[in-house]
């Protein structure tokens, strides 16, 4: 039990630090590829997948 716990400690850790910097960007970000309600949803609902998602689709770049 405590190998288990050991190794999922730091893959929650991760999750937990991409969700609310990906939350946080989302939120302060002007414009993004898509409604932002949807980005929210799909941050919280995909798991790790979710953060990594908007920051490589939906963060939208301005040139």
């Amino acid at each position: 039990m405590e190998n288990i716990l050991s190794l999922l400690l730091p893959v929650l850790a991760v999750q937990l630090i991409l969700l609310v910097t990906a939350l946080i960007h989302c939120i302060r970000a002007e414009h993004t590829l898509g409604p932002k309600w949807l980005w929210i949803i799909i941050i919280f609902c995909v798991s790790i997948i979710g953060p990594v998602l908007f920051f490589v689709v939906g963060k939208r770049r301005d040139r």
